[in-house]
């Protein structure tokens, strides 16, 4: 039993007795953080649905239209686009730059099938709006029971 206490110590399980498994294993990983330099801008989604339609709705404030593009293909919503960094000033020196810049692209799966024909897509105040009306074999349907 002993015979192990070396390899342990050479993986470093034993080394940090602190560390348990979780720690370890998002340690592991390459996650930007929020705080620095290698944030990305990535915008927040509401997607919530009606009995004739789903509803999806981005904050991209500072983004322009032009640099929005959104495809729906065989139940998946893609939403791709890019916030660009203005233009510095040749005498602006920053002191602060907590804003993010940069492409996201999100895809998500529709609770619902939906009309691909169907598809409204509206930008006002750096909100978008994607309204996708549900086809109808999606839709709810009221059955009436008769008496016997």
């Amino acid at each position: 039993m002993t015979d192990l206490i070396p390899v342990l110590r050479r993986h470093g399980w034993l080394s940090s007795p602190q560390r348990d498994f979780f720690d370890r294993f998002f340690g592991d990983l390459e996650l930007p953080s929020l705080f620095t330099e290698e944030a990305r801008f990535a915008p927040a989604f509401d997607v919530s649905e009606t009995d004739n339609e789903i509803i999806v709705k981005a904050d991209l404030p500072g983004m322009e239209e032009k640099n929005i593009d959104i495809s729906l293909s065989d139940g998946l919503l893609t939403i791709k686009g890019e916030k660009r960094q203005e233009k510095e000033e040749d005498n602006e020196v920053y002191h602060t730059v907590e804003r993010r810049y940069g492409a996201f692209t999100r895809t998500m799966h529709l609770p619902a099938d939906v009309d691909a024909n169907k598809v409204d897509a509206t930008y006002k105040d750096g909100v978008l709006k994607v309204t996708l009306a549900k086809s109808e074999t999606s839709k709810p349907k009221k059955i009436e029971i008769k008496s016997a």
